[in-house]
């Protein structure tokens, strides 16, 4: 970053760009410590396949209920889009919202009666924006920033739709967010087939995360990438024994021409798990949700299966004796429902937590096997089942963050062989994560989070460009 470098406060821990390694393994130590609170990670499984006694806080988690096709909160916005640029300062300040694409008269007039001191701050010959729009162009949020220089002088003013009418204003400073995070450049062959390399300098908690997000918003128009000396930039706040690691910006860029190919920002929520979303508003979750291990196949999903009732069917009375070749007589067959994406994978692959959680069960649950259920906001739960054995230091009402190894594939229970046997539920109701019409409000921009994406985008992202 040009003139400026993003820093941590933590106490006793002191980050910089040039301490990259140095910083992120302390921050690593200090994240796995065992508390009360959070869970540290295990590299490797105990590889047993013994049974435990079930502990569970609540019996209603093994109430199978039919599942629902689609489930979407109301406020949930399908049709989000983000634009992003950098206007030219020729243009008429008063004018911006229409150069970008606002047709509101209302918060046209607004702007132009709010921005007068934010101008007087402005730096550079062009302004930054991001600006994002809802069903039917309407509009949700904008974000400008004061000039393309991004240093302890930079503010971002995000304009919003108050609920109750009229528009709201909140100011952002860099300097301010430059207290607690971090700014980290790892190459980008390594982040995609070195995971030890990246774990030098993350958390080993975000390493999984890491690549599952990069592969995510690789593009797929220029598979070729990895073998130039492209980087992933992360702006990371490495936490604290009350507060998980998290990333909160992913860029692929090249760094001698500074474009940016790809981009990530996340989402903080208080009532469902947070999420990353792309610079251009699609949302990245659902591909985290369905990905809890390295499988090699999905087995079987949503769907009928045949259960032998283990009863044969008796033959007719006859007085002619039946030949060699007459088949035996048929096995009745029965039929149940399967609620649950089956991956198979070897025995032993690590198993991940999809989202930030808690342990609601841990234990042995009969057809289950050894099972795990996390507990997440929203009344969302993920169950992780046929497990041969747990993270050990994993109990009952930890919390876990995503990408924790959370178990290990085994073929405990009413299991054909070794697989994964994964579900999501909400409410207490099966959602199938690969239906396509399955639209969760944990996948989708709701209403009143669009200021939070575009604040960072200018914020934590790369200086945009000249339009």
């Amino acid at each position: 970053m040009s003139g400026f470098a993003f820093l941590s406060s933590t106490p006793g821990f002191a980050y910089a760009q040039s301490k990259q390694t140095q910083s992120s393994s302390q921050a690593r130590n200090k994240i796995t410590v065992q508390t009360t609170k959070q869970v540290g990670f295990k590299d490797k499984s105990a590889g047993s396949n013994s049974k435990t006694s079930s502990m569970s806080l609540n019996p209603s988690l093994f109430q199978h209920k039919a599942p629902d096709e689609l489930m979407l909160d109301s406020d949930s916005n399908l049709d989000y889009r983000v634009a992003q640029g950098c206007l030219r300062r020729s243009l008429s300040e008063d004018n911006l919202p229409a150069s970008v694409g606002i047709d509101n008269r209302q918060f046209s007039e607004f702007f132009k009666n709010q921005t007068k001191t934010f101008f007087d701050h402005m730096r550079g010959d062009c302004i930054p924006y991001a600006v994002a729009f809802g069903s039917r162009n309407r509009f949700d949020s904008l974000s400008i920033m004061n000039g393309p220089i991004q240093d302890s002088k930079t503010e971002v003013w995000t304009f919003t739709p108050s609920a109750v009418g009229g528009f709201l204003i909140q100011q952002d400073f860099l300097k301010d967010e430059s207290k607690r995070l971090t700014e980290i450049r790892i190459p980008l062959r390594d982040v995609l087939y070195d995971p030890r390399k990246v774990s030098d300098q993350l958390p080993v908690e975000l390493v999984w995360e890491l690549n599952s997000l990069i592969k995510q918003i690789y593009p797929g128009e220029n598979n070729s990438l990895e073998n130039t000396n492209s980087v992933v930039r992360l702006i990371v706040d490495f936490g604290d024994r009350e507060k998980w690691a998290q990333i909160w910006a992913a860029e692929i860029i090249d760094p001698a021409t500074k474009e940016v190919y790809a981009n990530a920002f996340w989402l903080e929520r208080n009532d469902i798990p947070g999420g990353f979303f792309t610079g251009t508003g699609e949302s990245l979750e659902r591909s985290f949700w369905t990905n809890p291990l390295s499988y090699r196949r999905i087995s079987r999903g949503v769907g009928m299966v045949r259960a032998s009732s283990g009863k044969r069917s008796k033959a007719p009375a006859t007085s002619v004796k039946p030949s060699p070749a007459t088949p035996a007589p048929a096995t009745k067959q029965r039929y149940r429902a399967h609620m649950g994406i089956d991956y198979s994978a070897p025995i032993g692959t690590p198993v991940f937590s999809v989202t930030n959680g808690r342990v609601a069960h841990i234990g042995y649950s009969g057809a289950f096997g050894n099972l795990i259920v996390l507990e997440h906001p929203g009344n969302y739960h993920t169950y992780y089942a046929h497990l041969s054995n747990y993270n050990v230091e994993l109990e009952l009402g930890n919390e876990v963050r995503r990408g924790l190894e959370v178990g290990y594939v085994g073929s405990t229970g009413r299991s054909t062989g070794p697989h994964l046997h994964f579900e999501l539920r909400k409410n207490g109701i099966y959602v199938d994560p690969y239906a396509p019409k399955t639209q969760l409000d944990l996948w989708s921009m709701r209403d009143n989070e669009s200021g939070q994406l575009t604040r960072e985008i200018l914020l934590l992202g790369s200086p945009i460009k000249h339009n």
